[in-house]
């Protein structure tokens, strides 16, 4: 049981972390090498360094820092988020449970460019099996996808479905499938239906029947995973206060997921605050 779990290794994760240990938290830090702080080339307009700095020597240099103060850091692919007696953060690898979560992913990512798709969604299609596969008990579904998170909401899916079929869209299936799910590797033409999802239909001609599709393209979205239980969004962005806290009690985020400047600077400060929130949450949950 950990304090704080932040997920995200950007400058707004590793800030949230670094408050969160300096005030006394058993911190855990999850994600991927994923930040767009690695595709700066040079950062000439953060302060303290005269001579700029790459990206990738600012990324590195937030989580040596981290590490020295204490933060333990994986790196695992972030596929879930929960809550029960306490917030659950799932990964590709495990699940890890914490008082509070603060939420650093970085932008949403965007929606496949596939006919048909946007026009039906809400009306068959999701991007969310926790939240939607309810209402798909007894009818065929697919989700859309090809890596972990694809297969994590195949398995949401599994107990209530009367089947289940990962569309690859072309790619081969990067990692080993449960018993029970189908995998469709043939590329997809589009999306079919009026008022709702009737079929996805293959680049061959082939009609595949279905009564919903699940969007998992890539990893999970920072958005994703916060309307799995129920945090307020707008767009492609979480909506918080002053505190950088969420709707959902714990739940926190910061940096390019809520809204604001795309900046380092930005990032550091929302990561600071949530970060603070946070050990305050978690302190109060301790002591209750």
């Amino acid at each position: 049981m950990y304090d704080l779990i932040v997920a995200g290794k950007g400058p707004a994760g590793i800030s949230a972390a670094i408050y969160g240990v300096r005030a006394g938290l058993k911190v855990l830090v999850i994600g991927m090498e994923e930040s767009a702080l690695l595709r700066a080339h040079t950062i000439e307009n953060y302060y303290g360094f005269p001579e700029g700095i790459s990206g990738k020597d600012l990324f590195l240099a937030g989580i040596r820092q981290a590490q020295r103060l204490g933060v333990e850091i994986k790196s695992e692919e972030v596929v879930g988020l929960g809550f029960t007696d306490a917030l659950t953060v799932t990964t590709n690898e495990a699940s890890y449970r914490a008082y509070s979560v603060v939420l650093a992913m970085g932008a949403m990512r965007k929606t496949p460019a596939l006919a048909g798709i946007q026009e039906l969604e809400g009306k068959g299609v999701s991007y969310c099996a926790v939240c939607d596969g309810f209402f798909y008990r007894q009818k065929a579904v697919g989700v859309l996808g090809n890596g972990e998170y694809a297969l994590h909401e195949a398995q949401e899916l599994l107990p209530l479905a009367s089947s289940v079929t990962i569309f690859t869209n072309g790619r081969p299936m990067a990692v080993p499938v449960a018993e029970g799910i189908l995998v469709e590797e043939r590329p997809l033409a589009s999306v079919q239906g009026t008022d709702a999802v009737e079929a996805v239909e293959l680049a061959d001609g082939t009609q595949v029947p279905l009564a919903g599709l699940f969007v998992a393209e890539g990893v999970a979205g920072v958005v994703d995973l916060a309307k799995k239980i129920g945090a307020e969004t707008a767009g492609a962005q979480l909506v918080v206060d002053e505190q950088m806290q969420t709707n959902v009690p714990g739940l926190f985020a910061c940096g390019d997921c809520v809204p604001g400047l795309y900046q380092v600077a930005k990032a550091v400060s929302d990561g600071a605050i949530a970060g603070m929130e946070a050990a305050k949450w978690a302190r109060s949950q301790k002591e209750a």
